[in-house]
């Protein structure tokens, strides 16, 4: 479903600021697959979903490609792969328009990758589809569709907007630290709806996460990431088997030295 090939990336290149962020990355994902993404601070976890997403371009180095779906996406901008991903941001406000009310935002998700026209904006089916999607979020929100988004808490609005980014089955999902802003029991109820969403529709996902039980107990594949390089890639069985302690004693082999992300320790 993705495939990346020699990717690389440098930001602020030839000044005394450049940094190499990503370095020669080549990851294959099948459909299907739910994969974590861990890593100390600058390891180039979110870089890695922004490349992939086209907020970033990538290196042009020869021999570099991203092939999304059969798709080669190398060098189309953000806006033209849009249409073949569903976002969620770390900040709740950033997946909604918060002037709109809810069945709105719903409405412009299911439209990912149509053409716009002229015709009403929402038809009594949509909005009956759109009323039972929202039930699955066991918020109540069903019986708020004409609500103003802004009017929402942050799990809300992020649980919202993990619908909006499912509602037209992506390609891929990417995840980008989605539960980082919540207190702990929204997070893991937004958790809890992230793999129900995931696993029900056997969506291939990339999900970066600073919580490494999260990163173990979640998906079928967890990778490691270190001065933007994959450094550990376990799957299946094995991944089942992890423990936190594996994964720092991991961490430190790979590195050279010992992990020093307070708040993935902290997590």
């Amino acid at each position: 479903m993705l495939k990346m090939t020699k990717i690389y990336k440098t930001f602020n290149r030839d000044t005394i600021n450049e940094k190499k962020a990503i370095r020669s990355v080549s990851l294959h994902l099948y459909p299907g697959d739910f994969v974590t993404v861990i890593g100390g601070n600058g390891a180039g976890k979110s870089t890695l979903l922004n490349l992939v997403a086209g907020v970033y371009p990538c290196d042009g180095i020869t021999g570099s490609s991203i092939v999304l779906g059969g798709n080669d996406i190398t060098r189309a901008p953000e806006y033209k792969r849009a249409k073949y991903m569903g976002r969620v941001f770390q900040d709740p406000m950033r997946g909604t328009a918060a002037n709109m009310e809810i069945e709105e935002n719903l409405a412009i998700a299911y439209r990912r990758g149509k053409r716009r026209g002229l015709k009403w904006g929402i038809t009594k089916k949509e909005r009956e589809f759109y009323h039972e999607k929202l039930k699955i979020l066991g918020l109540g929100l069903e019986d708020r569709m004409t609500s103003k988004v802004g009017l929402l808490s942050g799990g809300q609005r992020q649980a919202l907007t993990l619908l909006m980014a499912t509602l037209k089955k992506p390609d891929l999902l990417l995840l980008d630290e989605h539960t980082a802003a919540l207190d702990p029991k929204t997070a893991k109820n937004i958790l809890q709806l992230t793999y129900e969403l995931v696993s029900g529709q056997q969506l291939t996902t990339m999900m970066v996460t600073h919580n490494m039980r999260d990163a173990i107990k979640y998906g079928n594949r967890l990778i490691m990431m270190d001065e933007g390089k994959i450094v550990f890639d376990v799957s299946g069985e094995a991944k089942g088997k992890l423990t936190v302690e594996d994964l720092l004693e991991k961490f430190e082999a790979v590195s050279g030295g010992e992990f020093a992300n307070d708040r993935m320790l902290l997590a």
